[in-house]
Formats: structure tokens, sequence, C-alpha cells
């Protein structure tokens, strides 16, 4: 049996704004964290990809899971925290550090990247993080930045531990892969959306919602077209899919979360648009065509 956690609806995996000094912008932090809950998300992912955690000091880390997680405590909402790297012990050190934190359901654990670890490697990997974890475990499978992808096997074997509820799965495309795991999948076992242009079909097919960078912007519209592919609205749920999806085009046309920033600060909702090197902040074309393809979706 899986964890009896319960993860359903778009997650927002948040970016990290930046004051005009280069520092964590916090209060910034809370203003976007509210926004987001305030316009139908389920909850807070910290410290992901979006959130550019691999530039962030461990004070910076700290700082922002803080933010979030009073956020979270006073409106009840699920935070989900970024722990995985590809060092087991190091993780497990991570994941330990954040007991005791207020709302947090779960931590997100990628699979190992740059080591290039076997099927049982990882699979071994994510039981021993498991083990070690206060909270359960949303296991985040992207071979795209890790190299290494975890087969539906893998995943569904995986599973299997107690403190493991569910996956972001993030592969490029609604593959065969995924829709083995989509078929296998226990009840208590959650399957989020990671790849954004996917996320409606992969709800259809069984998802139980989406941790969903791209609803940073639009955020009602994308809780809406998960609550339709939820529900098996399909008419109204592909109106929205097809409205979004040049949203989500225009927000990857620079490497994440660049664009993302460029949006929100000409949108003065963050204090600088910066991302730290080695990203470079995205280009003035991208940004005026994301806030193109929003003013359209909105």
């Amino acid at each position: 049996m899986a964890s009896d956690l319960q993860l359903r609806g778009v997650y927002i995996p948040l970016i990290t704004p930046f004051a005009a000094d280069g520092s964590v912008a916090v209060d910034a932090v809370t203003l976007l964290c509210h926004e987001y809950l305030d316009a139908g998300a389920a909850g807070i992912v910290a410290l992901g990809t979006t959130g550019e955690a691999s530039s962030l000091t461990a004070e910076e880390k700290r700082a922002v899971i803080d933010a979030c997680s009073t956020v979270c405590t006073e409106r009840s909402a699920q935070l989900i925290v970024g722990a995985g790297t590809n060092n087991t012990a190091a993780t497990v050190t991570a994941v330990q550090a954040l007991a005791g934190t207020p709302a947090l359901v779960a931590t997100l654990i990628v699979v190992p990247y740059y080591v290039r670890p076997s099927e049982a490697g990882i699979v071994s990997h994510f039981r021993a993080v498991a083990d070690a974890s206060p909270v359960p475990l949303v296991l985040y499978n992207i071979a795209l930045r890790t190299g290494r992808n975890l087969s539906a096997a893998g995943v569904l074997e995986a599973a299997a531990h107690p403190n493991i509820a569910g996956i972001k799965q993030a592969a490029t495309g609604l593959d065969l892969d995924t829709l083995n795991l989509l078929a296998g999948a226990p009840a208590d076992f959650a399957v989020l959306g990671g790849e954004d242009p996917f996320l409606f079909p992969l709800v259809l097919m069984g998802g139980t919602g989406a941790i969903c960078a791209s609803a940073h912007v639009c955020t009602e519209r994308f809780v809406a077209m998960i609550e339709c592919g939820l529900a098996g609205k399909l008419e109204d749920g592909r109106a929205h899919a097809e409205a979004l999806l040049p949203v989500v085009q225009s927000l990857f046309a620079e490497p994440n979360p660049a664009v993302f920033k460029g949006v929100l600060h000409a949108q003065g909702r963050i204090p600088s648009p910066d991302v730290r090197l080695p990203l470079v902040n995205a280009s003035d074309e991208a940004v005026q065509a994301s806030l193109a393809a929003v003013l359209a979706a909105s």
C-alpha cells in the first residue's frame, strides 16, 4: 500500500523571486503563494526546478520554505518541498531536515541525475529516502534533465512503499510508458502531470492533477482545465487546453524559469526578472510574446 496522502488538482512549483540586489524577495514569495491559492491551486511546491533550487544557499532555501509554510498553514493548503539530489545520503539528510515544517505534506524527490544509475539503483534510492523521510515522497521522473527514465514497472515497484504517495511524471509526451503507469497505478498512488502541454489528456487517462509551472499565469484557467479532466468534461476541458497551449509554448521558449520571471515582472508581481547564472534573463522578444499569449488566453 502507498501512502494515504491525497494529491489532487493543480500545484504551483513556485519560482524564487529575486530583489534588485540579488537577494531572495521573501515578501514576493508570500504574495505569490496567496495569489495562487486564491486562484484555486491545491498547494505550493517549493524548491523545484522552476524555483532554481540548485542556485540557492541553504539559508535561502530555508527562507523560501518558511515563507511558503506560513502561507500554506494559514490557508490550509498543501506544501511540497523539493529535496532530491543525486546523492542518497545527502537526500536523506535534506528530507530529515524538513521534519516539523508546518503544512508540509510531502517532499519531491527527483530521479538521481548525472550518475546514471540502473533502474534497480533508482528504486533502491527512493526506498532508502522513503524509509528515512518524515513525510511521504512524490517521485519526480524527468529524463530530459536527469538522463535516466524510471519505467512504469520501476515506478510501480517503488509505489509499493508505504511512504511513497505519487509521482510527478514529466515525460516528453503522453508516451506508452506513461500510459502503462496510469493503467497500473494503485488507487492510492497519485500520478501528477509534469509536462505542461499534455496535462489534460494525462488527467483524462487517470492522472489526479498536475505540478504545473505554466500555471504561474492564467492560474484559474489551468485549474479549470484540470477540474474538467477530473470530471470528464471533454469539450470544456479541450477548449481550455487549446487556449492554454500557446501560453505553455511561449513560457518555455527559453530556459525555465527565465520567461516566467520576465512575464511576472512585467505584470508587476515580482521585483525583478532576474535568474541566476548559468541561466540568463529572458529576451524582450520572448517576454512580449508570452504576455501576448497570456492576454489572448485570459
